[in-house]
């Protein structure tokens, strides 16, 4: 689904359970600079792709090429599921589902807030290699998020405090 109209105000995500408050998901997913996994619809079997993602005014961003698998599946089905977790323990992150909306026009403001956020500020070929391809990219938001947050700190400890 195309959507190239002005953003406005979004809501925050909605809650369906797990032990943050809103506030909490809100920092994890601001903070979190580890992709996203998201699950798009397919013919038969749903695509799980790693992507970049930026946190903004209650929706997730990120940005493919226009012509993409992801993009042309998001296109004919807008509903998704999206993980953001870390691969270390203790273990914590917010699951959910949301729907996209491709704005074409975003893409120029998006992809550099992404590379900054992922790469860092330092000039890099690959920031450059994306850069080159504005042109072909489409920012991707994900809204009318629903999530499940968990975390499993106050089990687990640390692989450095079990040592012992």
């Amino acid at each position: 689904m195309h959507d190239n109209s002005s953003m406005g105000f979004n809501p925050p995500p909605t809650i369906r359970s797990g032990p943050w408050a809103i506030d909490d998901i809100e920092r994890f997913l601001a903070q979190t600079a580890i992709p996203v996994r998201l699950a798009s619809n397919g013919q038969g079997f749903p695509l799980v792709q790693s992507q970049w993602f930026l946190y903004e005014d209650g929706g997730l961003w990120c940005c493919a090429k226009a012509d993409s698998v992801l993009a042309k599946r998001l296109d004919r089905d807008p509903r998704c599921a999206f993980e953001v977790s870390g691969d270390l323990p203790p273990y914590s992150g917010v699951r959910g589902t949301g729907r996209a909306t491709q704005h074409a026009k975003e893409a120029s403001r998006v992809l550099p807030l992404l590379i900054e956020r992922y790469l860092g500020d330092t000039p890099s070929p690959l920031a450059d290699w994306l850069l080159s391809r504005l042109d072909v990219e489409v920012a991707i938001r994900i809204s009318d998020l629903s999530v499940t947050s968990w975390d499993y700190s106050a089990r687990m400890t640390a692989p450095a405090d079990r040592r012992g």
